[in-house]
């Protein structure tokens, strides 16, 4: 048993140590996810450990060992909680404020509870809905929600990438991109709220899994390449979508600081949005990232809808541009950064 035990304590430590490791295969990326579930485990084998007697210089290096990887997840993990410092400030409406309302949710393409939608779109009733894996038949049993909305973009697919748009809010401008493969559509939609014009980017690259890619390079690329546009498009825009990423991953980290964006998240919480059936098996792969001309009214994790994802709706409202908290990119970083978008690009081409 003890044996196991070695082990057990081993592989965490590992899966700790192997993100670290620059490599884009899914075997290494994977370990990206589960930072707090590694966490908790390390914890209970640190307590474990410490009632062990007669231990030998090797039991207390590896104590030493999990001791350090415990100091390094709480550390990688505190700015999403609320001990962490906040990348934009929450607010009350003033009078005569109307708030920015948009929901988001992969709806899992194999799901038939389209009922179970309709009826949550009809509750929060959303100025802007963005819908993930859907096909024809997800955009046709949904209409009688809607079909209330006047405003709409519809690239149904049967390969689990196609998408939908809704708004109550009129469309002055918007592209249907495939950034890195003809097979994966993006959005970029200008609606005009309050007399503004908010550019909206919807994402849901691939995720570094066998079954669908065994790489995140791809993945990595398209988020990047939408944080460059962002940050050059330099006014009030929301970057959406399911990611297929981690808030605490080196590709997100990257993310806001080449766009200078800013997470909600940090100083909140994790709003866990998948997976939905496996209570201790879930992380944020759906987000939300705004410039700094916003100010967060509401963010919350909505009831299922018998996806493997929880819809995720947020409430926001223009304010004076506050930059503070924005994070920048170093020079090494700004080469990693363009490395990624570079490998991105070719290997979509080859593909």
């Amino acid at each position: 048993m003890i044996y196991v035990f070695y082990s057990l304590s081993i592989f965490l430590i590992a899966s700790v140590l192997v993100p670290f490791i620059k490599s884009d295969h899914w075997t290494i990326r994977v370990f990206d996810y589960p930072r707090f579930q590694k966490l908790v485990l390390i914890i209970i084998s640190f307590i474990i450990w410490l009632f062990i007697e007669d231990k030998t210089i090797y039991d207390d290096f590896i104590l030493g060992l999990l001791g350090i990887c415990t100091i390094y997840l709480f550390w990688v993990i505190i700015p999403y909680t609320p001990l962490g410092k906040k990348m934009i400030d929450q607010v009350e409406l003033k009078e005569n404020e109307v708030p920015f309302n948009l929901l988001v949710t992969n709806v899992y393409q194999d799901n038939t509870q389209y009922q179970k939608l309709v009826n949550l779109i009809e509750k929060t009733s959303p100025d802007v809905i963005f819908l993930l894996e859907t096909n024809q038949a997800w955009m046709d049993n949904i209409k009688s929600a809607t079909n209330k909305y006047e405003y709409k973009i519809e690239v149904p697919l049967e390969n689990t990438y196609g998408l939908l748009f809704y708004s109550k809010l009129p469309i002055k401008h918007y592209e249907v991109n495939y950034l890195i493969s003809t097979e994966i559509p993006s959005i970029v939609v200008d609606v005009e709220y309050n007399n503004e014009i908010i550019r909206l980017y919807g994402l849901h690259p691939t995720p570094p899994v066998p079954q669908e890619n065994e790489e995140s390079t791809e993945r990595d690329a398209e988020i990047l390449i939408t944080g460059k546009a962002a940050k050059n498009y330099g006014k009030a825009c929301i970057v959406f979508g399911d990611m297929n990423d981690v808030a605490w991953s080196r590709t997100t980290r990257l993310f806001l600081k080449t766009s200078q964006m800013l997470d909600p998240r940090r100083g909140r919480g994790m709003y866990n949005t998948f997976h939905v059936k496996y209570w201790f098996f879930r992380w944020p792969l759906d987000h939300y990232f705004l410039s700094s001309q916003f100010r967060l009214i509401d963010m919350k994790i909505e009831d299922s809808i018998d996806s493997d994802h929880f819809p995720i709706s947020i409430s926001v409202v223009l304010r004076k541009d506050d930059t503070s908290g924005e994070m920048r990119l170093d020079a090494e970083e700004k080469q990693e950064a363009k490395e990624k978008i570079e490998d991105g690009i070719e290997k979509g081409d080859a593909n």
